[in-house]
């Protein structure tokens, strides 16, 4: 997932924090905390924090938008609207930019606006490489996945048009229509990391071409970008959604669905959020909410998403002590779910494209143990049953904090291109540990540091037939600890 600067510790804290203070007891003479809101505030205070979740991947795309787009040229991670942002190399251990770094796939990347004119992509011939485009509208579903998977890997071209566009498009696009105005494409394409696979991926990148369809058959450069230099380029994109007051925040809301406007499927919804001033095409009415609760709403209803990450694990299945989820990318009406993706995992793919187990101790989330560097541990996959992927899997060692963990080998994770060495029983066993297990199974070590660290097993385009971890025919190894 490609994620603007968040720090997880503070999200952290400040998620408990949050649902701690929506569920403390409050004496029957001390009603003057959210128990009072929700008191008072009755039916319409819960639609209000229905609205809340239903609005805010479309207020966090938003803002994320604004912060990676505000400069004046492509720099690293960020780039003028329309303009393409090539990410040229994998991280290091120092690297501290955005969390759960990944070291398989370069990101090709930019937002565009397809509400005046639809946007053209060509992408050379990829000469069978893995590779994925995903297109996210502003409600962060993925409308459309170019790539190995649905399309091949020969020369392409895409007309992405918006939700209002009709008209001819040249011979030979293929046309994606957003349902709205803001886009997110956010390739990746698979890379090695030696020098020459680097410049292998460096020409692809510097092949593919974004321009307005206007521009389309002639040469086009880009204009510099306008930096407005009152949005905050500092504060986490998170914190900065979670800040913004009642008014604000439905007021951004109702402007944003002017130009991105929600499914036919939000009827029913939508009909209900006019009670408290929410239309689609108009300003936020916001007489129709009451003052007396309208203050708590950003807390109560950020509260409410992180909530159904805690009542219903967000969907997340716990096998062998792996955490993931099946439920990204595509919603339909699960508008809680969309919420708290959108907050944790922003970008996140379809299933069918990537699916990333995690795991943070022996027993995973529900034992609430750790994984530590002075111990040491296996995962060993029998034979013939290592990640069943028909793009490619890896195992990828974080610090704490989701970083990369120095290490003599400058190894950030492992997978085939390890040239694995198998057991005499066919199986195939992972060594997770601080000190190297000896030379004979350095092939197969994941440096670990000398503390605590975390587990992400990634799965691009996970086979879907039996075995399959789509449908639970294929089941993740435990992680066993051997010291």
């Amino acid at each position: 997932m490609f994620k603007v600067p968040l720090s997880r510790r503070s999200f952290a804290a400040g998620t408990a924090g949050l649902l701690a203070s929506a569920a403390m007891p409050y004496p029957a003479n001390a009603l003057d905390g959210p128990l009072h809101d929700i008191v008072e505030g009755g039916e319409d205070l819960w639609l209000a924090l229905d609205a809340y979740a239903f609005a805010y991947p479309l207020v966090t795309m938003e803002m994320t938008r604004r912060v990676i787009t505000n400069v004046p040229k492509v720099e690293e991670t960020h780039g003028p609207m329309g303009q393409l942002i090539k990410v040229r190399e994998y991280p290091t251990a120092s690297f501290r930019d955005v969390t759960a770094p990944n070291a398989d796939t370069l990101y090709t990347t930019s937002f565009i606006d397809v509400g005046d004119e639809p946007w053209v992509v060509s992408v050379p011939d990829l000469d069978g490489r893995y590779a994925l485009f995903p297109m996210l509208d502003g409600w962060t579903t993925v409308f459309a996945v170019p790539g190995k998977r649905t399309t091949g890997t020969g020369a392409q071209t895409w007309a992405i048009t918006g939700p209002g566009w009709s008209g001819t498009l040249p011979d030979g696009m293929t046309e994606y229509k957003s349902p709205t105005s803001i886009v997110w494409l956010l390739g990746r394409i698979y890379c090695t990391g030696t020098p020459e696979d680097y410049a292998a991926v460096h020409k692809i990148q510097d092949e593919i071409k974004l321009m307005p369809l206007s521009k389309w058959g002639g040469d086009w450069t880009p204009p510099p970008g306008k930096v407005d230099p009152e949005i905050d380029m500092k504060t986490p994109v998170r914190d900065q959604v979670n800040g913004l007051d009642t008014t604000s925040f439905f007021s951004l809301f109702c402007d944003l669905m002017k130009r991105n406007p929600p499914a036919a499927a939000d009827a029913p919804m939508l009909e209900k959020l006019a009670k408290i001033g929410i239309v689609p095409g108009q300003d936020f009415d916001a007489s129709k909410l009451d003052a007396a609760f309208a203050k708590r709403i950003p807390q109560l209803g950020f509260a409410k998403i992180m909530l159904h990450f805690k009542a219903s694990g967000g969907d997340i299945k716990n096998i062998n002590g792996w955490g993931f989820t099946l439920k990204t990318g595509l919603y339909g009406t699960d508008y809680t779910q969309r919420a708290l993706i959108a907050a944790i995992g922003l970008g996140a793919n379809r299933p069918q494209d990537a699916v990333y187990p995690t795991s943070t101790g022996p027993g995973g989330i529900i034992l609430n143990r750790t994984y530590q560097g002075t111990e040491k541990y296996t995962v060993t996959f029998k034979k013939g049953l290592l990640p069943p992927v028909r793009g490619f899997w890896s195992l990828t060692m974080y610090d704490k904090n989701y970083f990369f963990v120095a290490n003599p080998l400058n190894r950030y994770s492992i997978s085939e291109r390890q040239d694995l060495k198998p057991n005499p029983d066919g199986s195939v066993t992972l060594y997770l540990q601080h000190a190297s297990p000896g030379a004979d199974k350095e092939s197969n070590w994941l440096p670990a540091p000398p503390d605590r660290f975390i587990l992400m097993l990634r799965l691009y385009w996970p086979d879907e037939n039996n075995p399959s971890i789509l449908d639970g025919s294929w089941v993740i190894p435990p992680v066993v600890k051997v010291s």
